[in-house]
């Protein structure tokens, strides 16, 4: 693919987040719109019918064996694996919140709000790098803007996906269930404020990776960028200091 070598060590940590995120997805996008479920579009039904120690079906408990598998191998991949960049240690809170607030809904039958949250939560967590632009033929510099524009449509398109995936369907469907529907429907629900503050800490870091991608976005079409980087990696003359 003509890849820098810095580039080419970065392309085993992509292509193993995209081949993740696409499988489950897919999955979450089935449980949520081929089946019987109704909580993506009636939120309050989470907590319909809600008890202690109610029993999770399979389908439900499949989609929680592969998110915990994956958030608890991407705290070590975080911090030993994968390229550190400017966000990485708020990366690895982002992990181990997740793994947290899946853990213990399963614990607590939690279960139908958390899967209520695949959709909106399985956007992939960082914007494309500049080395996968670049393995698709796209190489070296470009004077002007309107090249690099073509270089980095998927990022461009990714920002108003994000948007509305993380900070429109997120609260609108997630935070709108667990903070008020949850008390209409069982009230004095146990463990209220700890699930709900760790939702609101990953609604905040949403916030802050969407100002990655806007920044991004504003450098492009201001012609502050030559080509096509990452903003969360550190400059080359930083590495050392790093």
């Amino acid at each position: 693919c003509n890849l820098q070598p810095k580039d080419a060590a970065k392309m085993p940590e992509s292509a193993w987040k995209l081949l993740f995120y696409t499988l489950s997805w897919s999955y979450g996008t089935y449980l949520l719109f081929f089946t019987d479920y109704p909580f993506f579009h009636d939120p309050p039904s989470v907590f319909y019918g809600w008890k202690k120690g109610m029993d999770v079906p399979t389908d439900i408990a499949i989609a929680y064996l592969l998110q915990c598998s994956f958030y608890g191998h991407s705290i070590y991949a975080t911090a030993y694996m994968d390229t550190w960049r400017k966000d990485s240690v708020v990366m690895l809170l982002h992990h181990v919140v997740t793994l947290t607030l899946i853990a213990s809904s399963y614990a607590f039958r939690m279960f139908c709000p958390s899967l209520g949250l695949v959709k909106p939560c399985l956007e992939p967590d960082q914007p494309q790098s500049r080395g996968q632009e670049q393995g698709l033929g796209c190489q070296g510099s470009w004077a002007g803007v309107s090249p690099l524009l073509g270089a980095t449509k998927p990022t461009l398109l990714m920002c108003p996906c994000r948007f509305w995936f993380r900070l429109y369907w997120f609260p609108l469907k997630v935070l709108y269930a667990t903070c008020y529907s949850s008390l209409q429907s069982v009230p004095n629900i146990p463990f209220y404020f700890f699930f709900n503050a760790l939702l609101l800490i990953l609604t905040l870091m949403n916030i802050y990776w969407f100002l990655y991608i806007v920044l991004f976005v504003a450098k492009v079409l201001m012609g502050q960028m030559q080509e096509v980087n990452d903003v969360r990696e550190y400059d080359v003359e930083d590495t050392g200091k790093t």
